[in-house]
C-alpha cells in the first residue's frame, strides 16, 4: 500500500496576528501529532483482510472442507491448524486473483467445464453426490475451487514460468562444469516418483498443501493421481502439487539418474517398479501403506554423454528452467505478500488464547 512520504504540516506555523494570544497560554505554541485513525470495525467471523476484502470463516471452513480428503475427527487444535494454513493459502490466494484483470487473464466456461468433467471422470453420480454430502459442499462450490486453482496456475505461468528462459550457452556451460556426471560408470534409470503417505506428515513442500491422512484417503489420492496421468496429465506438475515428500517435490518428483548398483539393492517392489515398467509409464508400490508412484523417465546405458547424445541437451534445460522457475516463483509470491495489506485475525486469535482453539 503506498503513504504519504510526509506527516500533514497543517497546525506547523502560529499566525503572526494571534501570536500574543497564544503566548499567554501554559502550554505555548505547540503542534500537536494527529491521533491516528481508528481500526476499521471488522466482523468476528472475519478471519483476515486483504487489502480491505474479508476473508470469513464461512469462505475458510468451505474450503477446508473441499480440500480434505478424509471423514475422520480431528481434534481442536489439529484442525485449527489446518484451517490456519488454508487461511494463508487463501490470503495469497486473494492477492495473485487480484491481479487477473490488469492481466487479462480468465478462466472460460468451456475450459472450467472440461477440467469438472476430467475431474469426476469414473466417479459414478451417486458416489459423486454422496461425496458433496459429505463435505457439505455444492458441485457449484467446487467449480468455483477449481475456477480458481486454475486462474491461479495461469497467473503463474504469465507472471514466471514464461519468463524462464535458458540460452544455448548456459546449457553448454552448465555442461562443460559438470562433465563429470554425464559420464555414467554403469547403466541407469532417470526416475521421478509421487509419495502419498496414510498419515499427517509434518512437513508438506507440495503447491497445493494437499496431504493424504488416513488410509483410504491416500489409496483415493492415488487413483486421482493415476487417472490424470492416463489423461495426459503431466507427472512434474502432478507431483509438484500432490506428492508428500519434501525433498523432490518441488522438482516435480526427480530422483535423477540412479544406478543399477543402487536399484539391486532397492526393496523387490521398488526395483521391480524400475526395472519392468516401461520409460513414459507409471507404476505405483504400496509398502507398508506408503505409496509411491514410481514414473520411468529414461534408460541410460553406461558411458560417456556429450551434448549430441539424445536427451543430455533436454535434460539439462529441464533442470535449470526448474531449478530458476522454484526460485522465482518463491520470490514472486513473497514480494507478492510483502506488497499487500494483510491482517490475520485468526493468527491474532490464536496467539491471544495462548493457543487454545478459539471459536
Amino acid at each position: 500500500m503506498n503513504r504519504p512520504l510526509f506527516a500533514s504540516d497543517i497546525g506547523r506555523v502560529c499566525v503572526a496576528a494571534v501570536a500574543a494570544i497564544v503566548l499567554l497560554t501554559l502550554s505555548g505554541c505547540q503542534s500537536k501529532p494527529a491521533a491516528p485513525p481508528p481500526a476499521p470495525a471488522v466482523s468476528p467471523d472475519t478471519w483476515a483482510t486483504v487489502d480491505g476484502q474479508a476473508i470469513t470463516r464461512d469462505q475458510v471452513e468451505k474450503e477446508f472442507r473441499r480440500l480434505r480428503q478424509e471423514s475422520g475427527v480431528m481434534a481442536p487444535e489439529e484442525a485449527l491448524v489446518a484451517k490456519m494454513s488454508v487461511l494463508e493459502d487463501m490470503i495469497l490466494e486473494h492477492i495473485l486473483l487480484s491481479r487477473a484483470p490488469r492481466l487479462a487473464v480468465s478462466v472460460p466456461e468451456t475450459e472450467l467445464d472440461n477440467a469438472f468433467n476430467e475431474a469426476r471422470k469414473g466417479i459414478p453420480e451417486e458416489a459423486f453426490q454422496q461425496e458433496l454430502v459429505r463435505r457439505n459442499l455444492t458441485a457449484a462450490d467446487m467449480r468455483d475451487g477449481m475456477r480458481r486453482e486454475i486462474l491461479g496456475r495461469k497467473i503463474m505461468e504469465h507472471e514466471v514460468t514464461s519468463k524462464i528462459s535458458v540460452t544455448d550457452q548456459e546449457v553448454i556451460d552448465f555442461f562443460n562444469a559438470n562433465r563429470a556426471q554425464f559420464n555414467l560408470p554403469e547403466e541407469a534409470y532417470h526416475l521421478a516418483q509421487i509419495v502419498v503417505t496414510p498419515v499427517r506428515d509434518p512437513q508438506i513442500a507440495n503447491r497445493t498443501g494437499d496431504d493424504a491422512t488416513t488410509p483410504q484417503a491416500a489409496a483415493a489420492k492415488v487413483q486421482m493421481l493415476m487417472e490424470r496421468l492416463k489423461a495426459g496429465g503431466s507427472f512434474a506438475d502432478l507431483a509438484r502439487d500432490y506428492s508428500e515428500d519434501p525433498n523432490t517435490a518441488p522438482r516435480g518428483g526427480d530422483l535423477g539418474l540412479v544406478p543399477m548398483s543402487q536399484i539391486k539393492k532397492a526393496s523387490p517392489l521398488l526395483r521391480d517398479a524400475a526395472l519392468k515398467t516401461t520409460t513414459g509409464a507409471a507404476r505405483v508400490v504400496n509398502e507398508n501403506g506408503v505409496l509411491t508412484i514410481v514414473f520411468v523417465v529414461a534408460h541410460e546405458p553406461a558411458g560417456q554423454r556429450d551434448l549430441s547424445t539424445p536427451g543430455v541437451r533436454e535434460r539439462i534445460t529441464a533442470g535449470l528452467r526448474s531449478a530458476r522457475e522454484q526460485l522465482l516463483r518463491s520470490a514472486y509470491l513473497a514480494a507478492a505478500r510483502s506488497d499487500a495489506d494483510v491482517v490475520n485475525y485468526l493468527a491474532r486469535k490464536v496467539v491471544e488464547s495462548q493457543g487454545k482453539p478459539v471459536q
